[in-house]
């Protein structure tokens, strides 16, 4: 079942309260680290809640490793109690980000992949880059809509820095980013030519493995992005 960084209101409502029930009934249990959590049917009778809803808030605990489900076993607690209980209070209160969250999120993250990337980068990784930045090039040239192309050279080169948490965050990030972009705020005045040599620049940089041009190009890219959180936080 996918996990989604933005949720209808109703659908978090939903999940909260049964992740509520869920933690209630772990602690009637009183249950510890390693050991099995009612099944999904059993929760789903005892609530009166549809199991496939069941499911999902049993994923979304999972995501954040509070719980570890096993095919054929069951699912079971991943930490203690006081923790487990720590954690899912936290998990109650967090809001669907918005763009500017989600936006400082990418900057941050991008400037210390384009790092690693620059440091770690393969021949096959300076195909994969390259072959986007065409891509990207290719779309903004002709005036076609190149938002996904340059998030997919973005996504090339998180893979570059031979990070797999930072490419699954990348991952996680970048579908409710194509949703909520706001690009008539973010790209006003543009340049066409400008905004392809930057691209190149972050490619050359990573090419040359020059780390600490790797990361002045990539601020150079975010300026304008990196303007506009200010304002708006301002």
């Amino acid at each position: 079942m996918k996990i989604s960084l933005i949720d209808s209101n109703e659908n978090r409502i939903l999940q909260n309260d049964i992740i509520r029930k869920i933690r209630d009934l772990i602690n009637s249990k009183n249950l510890e680290r390693g050991e099995k959590l009612p099944s999904e049917r059993v929760i789903s009778e005892k609530f009166n809640i549809k199991r496939n809803h069941i499911k999902e808030a049993i994923k979304r605990l999972e995501f954040y490793g509070v719980v570890k489900s096993i095919s054929q076993s069951g699912t079971f607690l991943s930490i203690g109690l006081t923790g487990f209980n720590g954690i899912v209070e936290e998990i109650l209160t967090i809001d669907s980000p918005s763009f500017i969250e989600l936006a400082e999120t990418r900057i941050s993250l991008e400037l210390k992949t384009v790092a690693l990337a620059s440091k770690r980068r393969t021949e096959e990784d300076l195909i994969r880059i390259e072959k986007t930045l065409k891509a990207f090039e290719l779309k903004i040239t002709n005036g076609q809509d190149y938002l996904e192309e340059d998030l997919l050279f973005h996504l090339a080169i998180a893979k570059a820095s031979k990070n797999s948490t930072m490419l699954s965050v990348m991952l996680l990030i970048i579908p409710p980013i194509l949703d909520t972009y706001e690009r008539d705020a973010v790209c006003d005045g543009d340049q066409v030519i400008s905004e392809i040599n930057k691209h190149k620049d972050i490619y050359l940089a990573i090419k040359a493995k020059n780390t600490k041009k790797a990361e002045e190009m990539m601020q150079k890219h975010f300026f304008k992005l990196s303007k506009f959180i200010e304002n708006k936080k301002a």
